[in-house]
């Protein structure tokens, strides 16, 4: 295992910071590693605490019978993305909590959770080469009416229903995120989009 000597912390800002990790790999090479987290101090990085509570939730939800995705503009690549709606934990917040207060903020959608097996509901890496970052997944089906009244100044969203056909258009010509796109390839190849959270394979 190799060994951390040292972590600089680079910048200071609210959502997310840059950090200079210092150390050696098993192999005895020198690492200068750059770290990007929605940490603000290194007492508080994974690397330290060695706990994943997650930073955001991703949301699985079906709406009239079609998958509710999000296309939303970003400017890490100046361009729209097809994504699940999603959003931060904020501090002391449940993660079922910050599922219903972002499908609601970004859809106007209200959600009715289903319960699942607690190692759906887990917190998993996203980009970890880069980052610490983790985002659990909610599951549920969405009800009310889709709006964009409750969005963010700062937010640029469209609410799209997909159902099979275009799915597989999205995949083939978008911009994806790669956790929907994975979740896209499950949503067509089956007639129950939660056939994969049941026990028991032949329900």
């Amino acid at each position: 295992m190799g060994v951390i000597d040292n972590i600089i912390q680079i910048t200071n800002n609210k959502f997310v910071n840059l950090f200079n990790i210092k150390g050696e790999s098993v192999k005895g090479k020198k690492i200068n590693y750059f770290l990007a987290s929605r940490r603000t101090r290194v007492e508080d990085l994974l690397i330290n605490t060695r706990k994943n509570k997650g930073d955001g939730v991703v949301i699985y939800c079906i709406y009239q019978e079609k998958l509710v995705l999000i296309k939303q503009f970003r400017y890490t690549i100046n361009d729209y993305i097809y994504e699940f709606p999603a959003g931060l934990i904020d501090e002391n917040e449940d993660i079922k909590d910050t599922a219903l207060r972002e499908l609601k903020e970004e859809t106007g959608l209200d959600l009715q959770i289903l319960d699942t097996d607690s190692g759906y509901l887990r917190p998993y890496f996203t980009t970890i080469g880069m980052t610490d970052e983790a985002c659990a997944t909610v599951f549920g089906y969405g009800t009310g009416e889709i709006t964009k009244k409750y969005q963010e100044l700062s937010e640029e969203i469209e609410v799209v229903l997909v159902d099979r056909e275009e799915a597989k258009r999205i995949l083939r010509e978008e911009n994806v995120a790669i956790i929907c796109a994975y979740m896209l390839m499950h949503y067509i190849k089956s007639k129950d989009p939660f056939y994969f959270l049941k026990e028991d394979d032949n329900e």
